[in-house]
């Protein structure tokens, strides 16, 4: 007998997508794939306590708010994605070994441990498929449309990774195709003041990363991923600062 699927979302929840400036018309498709830290119920926090799922380890801080005010100032779509990574990572391929982590940093997730195939089709299906078919549904429209098109991921990463302090106050990354990448390292080395990673603290591969191979890679749209400090856009005002910086140097990288 066929069981039915199991439901993680109540109807009550957040969806796992939001999306503004539906209608924008900038070339700009700025996506936030860490936004949120919302923990469904039904998973009862994963076994954690608040103050963790309240950490960097949950998700990318500030870059929610950051993605909007630069998409309300360009006048640029903005999709972000809702839900704690720890219940899945939109950035990574679902069945990889970093995609529904059992341990993340040095915090263990009770709740991630020994899941079944079911529990782990639920989460593929009800938040990382919904948010990954809305970037490429948009993707494809604009690709009807001939619209100039440019994939901006914008990340957030935390000052100190297993008590080693990391320099840079942004970093821009992107793999096979630098030609949006090249340009804002240029533009930001420029900021006084700034310690601008070229591929740091991280940099995207087809292992370690999804939505810049998938959506931005293989559709040959350029695109680049943007990593800011945490502790820079941890209030409003970082938050604006930081916006407000881009959205004047991005419209220099693709024109």
């Amino acid at each position: 007998m066929d069981h039915a699927p199991i439901t993680l979302i109540a109807p009550d929840e957040p969806q796992p997508v939001t999306v503004t400036n539906h209608d924008g018309r900038s070339p700009f498709v700025i996506v936030t794939d860490h936004a949120g830290k919302y923990l469904p119920r039904a998973l009862q926090m994963l076994g954690l306590d608040r103050a963790e799922c309240d950490r960097h380890i949950a998700w990318d801080i500030g870059a929610g708010a950051v993605s909007s005010m630069i998409g309300d100032t360009l006048d640029a779509i903005v999709i972000r994605q809702n839900y704690s990574r720890l219940v899945i990572d939109c950035n990574r391929t679902p069945g990889s070994e970093t995609s529904i982590v059992e341990l993340s940093e040095l915090t263990k997730v009770p709740g991630n441990i020994g899941l079944s195939d079911d529990l782990i089709g639920a989460r593929v299906r009800e938040i990382f498929r919904p948010y990954h078919d809305r970037i490429a549904h948009e993707l494809d429209q604009r690709l009807q449309a001939s619209r100039p098109t440019a994939l901006i991921a914008v990340h957030s990463f935390t000052p100190v990774f297993k008590d080693a302090a990391r320099p840079w106050h942004v970093g821009v990354l992107y793999n096979r195709d630098s030609r949006l990448a090249v340009k804002l390292i240029d533009l930001l080395r420029r900021e006084p003041g700034l310690v601008v990673g070229d591929n740091e603290p991280y940099s995207v591969s087809d292992e370690s990363d999804y939505t810049i191979p998938v959506h931005g890679e293989r559709r040959d749209l350029p695109h680049v991923a943007i990593e800011i400090r945490q502790d820079l856009i941890a209030n409003e005002a970082g938050q604006q600062k930081w916006a407000a910086l881009l959205a004047r140097l991005l419209p220099h990288t693709y024109q």
